[in-house]
């Protein structure tokens, strides 16, 4: 079965206030990331495209990973397991376990996306927190990193997708 995306990629506007001005950019770059993986069958979807393995669904899964961390652990401080198996491996989120099909990796990202809006409508832009790293930041600059995240990565959804049949600009 091939991929349709279940969200509507709505343009940003342009005279929003600030906190919706962040919100609608990440909701716009998550929904070009599932775009990316319109029309596509899960092996397409599953299939490495570098040197490293990386996959269009590999992506999706990475930032399941991504939104998870910085909103529900960092950001909201709850001790939370990583959304998917790592079995301590580095870089794990950027794998595929043969039982995580499309259905499975892209219903998590959309729930960590709806948990993250959650969390970010509770919040206030100048609240820090702690990072594990130990550096400070405020729900702004998570915002920002995973708006810059997402956009980066959409980059790299589109080499992908071209390589895998041509299809640009989606």
């Amino acid at each position: 079965m091939v991929f349709t995306s279940p969200v509507e990629r709505v343009v940003p506007s342009r005279v929003a206030d600030e906190r919706e001005a962040l919100t609608q950019q990440l909701d716009f770059h998550r929904a070009t990331l599932l775009r990316k993986l319109e029309g596509l069958d899960g092996e397409l979807l599953r299939q490495p495209m570098t040197a490293s393995g990386l996959s269009l669904l590999a992506l999706v899964k990475h930032l399941a990973e991504t939104e998870h961390g910085w909103f529900v652990n960092i950001y909201a401080g709850l001790s939370e397991p990583d959304l998917f198996s790592s079995d301590g491996e580095p870089d794990s989120d950027f794998r595929l376990a043969p039982d995580e099909t499309a259905d499975v990796v892209v219903g998590q990202y959309l729930r960590a996306c709806e948990r993250a809006r959650a969390v970010v409508a509770a919040g206030e832009l100048d609240d820090v927190v702690t990072t594990p790293s130990g550096a400070e930041a405020n729900l702004r600059a998570i915002l920002l990193h995973l708006i810059q995240e997402t956009a980066r990565h959409n980059g790299h959804a589109d080499i992908i997708r071209e390589s895998l049949d041509g299809t640009t600009g989606h």
